[in-house]
């Protein structure tokens, strides 16, 4: 038993300071829930409004700071970060439960991002427009928008935190961050790095604690200006409604769905590889893990008696172990969710063909760990088939041809990410062009993306201008168009 935990505190002003309220709430190990992590603050709107207040203070010489400047700030970050990875990495399977080399991951795609957004202080671009009228000069800049906020889930708790307060920083404005009240410890250890790295009291301020408080509070304070969000499409709906009120800038990233499309083509060992990379990696808690498999009828057997023997051999364990290919949920909410997604798959006529049970015995029994599963005989209206299960579940559905398979694949109120596995040129073309979602590989898992380039969904996955790269910048500014009259004579009323 522990005799002492660690409490950790708010980031507002340039201080660490408790909660107006001290009000604390304890985190555990999703690999063993006897291990206290420590305890964090249990927020409220006043804390929201101190740090928002923080941020407005700061604003003014923030936003006067050069943006090459403020982009040398986000270089120096990137560069601590850089000797802090494997701290980071090990933060993160603890408080997270991910595998050690999937936190890994995580840190390197945070560092990437981090070191694309921070040249972006020497690309604040504008353009020059030709001006139909004589000695006029007309250009665009971009202006950063005051109070920013950013909402982030737990199951990358440094990688999105980095790709949405870092495009915001180096734009100009300040941000008042509240990450996921179960992996707080990463998002301190992230503000940590940017105090080092020099940024001036208030321009980041974290406060943790609940959506029902804090997250409220940040989408409807009139002084926030934008707020950016990932997590469930039932509260960026919410989100979204509340920030109305205020006319801020909304971006939401939300739920998944993801299809993999198989055809008869395809090189059957690179695809079930990719397939479990994407349904199993990570225990499945990705927005762009692969949910369903629609195989075409021609490739089923085969593929299905690779799949399943791939799957049996992954090793379940807990993250810190490097041996780990499939670690623990990250909380005993989700852990029940998932096993509910299960049953009533099982309920609704679905076929297991591997997993399905809550791993016991052993170190299983104090973690929230999951055989990976999977089940055939998909319908296309089964829950299974329909909702986001965010764990290490798999559905595989059976189509007649590209056309049934399209149809499939397309069936779902998301739109984040997609693949299909061919040989056939004219197969991928008709999948690049038919597929309804936002982000679609050719021969490869329907997982992540690069760093400098756009990240974002359609219908229910998404809402608003895509993150990372050049559009994250877009949506942490506002453009102003300027026209300069070096005549220096008054017109004529034709002209204007």
């Amino acid at each position: 038993m522990q005799s002492h935990v660690e409490t950790f505190h708010n980031f507002v002003g340039g201080r660490w300071v408790p909660s107006a309220a001290g009000e604390t709430y304890e985190l555990h190990d999703p690999a063993d829930a006897s291990e206290a992590i420590g305890r964090f603050q249990g927020s409220g709107v006043e804390d929201a409004r101190a740090a928002i207040a923080a941020a407005q203070e700061a604003f003014a010489a923030w936003r006067s700071t050069p943006a090459p400047q403020r982009g040398q700030a986000l270089f120096r970050a990137w560069s601590l970060m850089k000797e802090r990875v494997e701290e980071f990495a090990r933060t993160i399977t603890k408080e997270e439960g991910k595998p050690i080399a999937d936190a890994r991951g995580e840190v390197k795609r945070a560092l990437n991002v981090l070191e694309f957004t921070a040249g972006e202080g020497r690309r604040l671009l504008g353009d020059t427009i030709p001006s139909e009228l004589p000695k006029t000069l007309i250009y665009t800049q971009r202006r950063p928008l005051g109070v920013t906020a950013v909402i982030t889930p737990w199951n990358f708790p440094l990688a999105i935190p980095v790709w949405k307060v870092a495009p915001a920083l180096v734009s100009g404005n300040t941000v008042v961050f509240k990450p996921a009240s179960s992996t707080p410890l990463t998002a301190i250890a992230l503000v940590k790095v940017f105090v080092d790295a020099g940024l001036p009291a208030g321009v980041l301020n974290m406060v943790t604690g609940p959506g029902a408080t804090v997250g409220k509070e940040l989408a409807t304070n009139p002084s926030v200006r934008a707020i950016s969000f990932t997590g469930s499409t039932e509260t960026g709906r919410w989100i979204y409604g509340a920030a109305s009120g205020t006319l801020k800038k909304v971006q939401c990233e939300m739920g998944g769905k993801n299809a993999v499309v198989v055809a008869e083509d395809a090189d059957l060992d690179l695809a079930v590889e990719g397939v479990v990379q994407g349904a199993f990696g990570s225990s499945g808690q990705r927005c762009t893990a692969t949910s369903r498999v629609v195989v075409l009828k021609g490739a089923k057997g085969p593929f299905m008696e690779k799949l399943a023997a791939r799957t049996t051999s992954l090793k379940v364990g807990p993250g810190l172990d490097a041996r780990t290919d499939v670690g623990p949920l990250s909380s005993r909410e989700q852990l029940d969710k998932v096993m509910g997604h299960i049953a009533l798959a099982r309920k609704e006529g679905a076929r297991l063909v591997a997993g399905g049970r809550r791993m016991a015995g052993g170190h299983f029994d104090g973690g929230f760990y999951v055989e990976p599963t999977i089940f055939d005989g998909v319908e296309p209206g089964m829950s299974i088939a329909q909702q986001e299960i965010f764990g290490p579940v798999l559905a595989v559905l059976e189509a007649e041809d590209m056309d049934e398979a399209m149809k499939l694949a397309n069936d779902s109120l998301f739109g984040l990410s997609g693949s299909i596995y061919t040989s056939d040129l004219a197969k991928a073309m008709k999948y690049a062009e038919e597929a309804e979602a936002g982000m679609l590989h050719i021969n490869s898992p329907t997982l992540g993306g690069e760093a400098h380039v756009p990240f974002g969904g359609l219908k229910q996955s998404g809402l608003g201008i895509r993150e990372q790269g050049r559009r994250a910048i877009e949506f942490f500014t506002e453009e102003v168009v300027v026209y300069m009259d070096y005549t220096g004579k008054k017109r004529d009323a034709r002209f204007i």
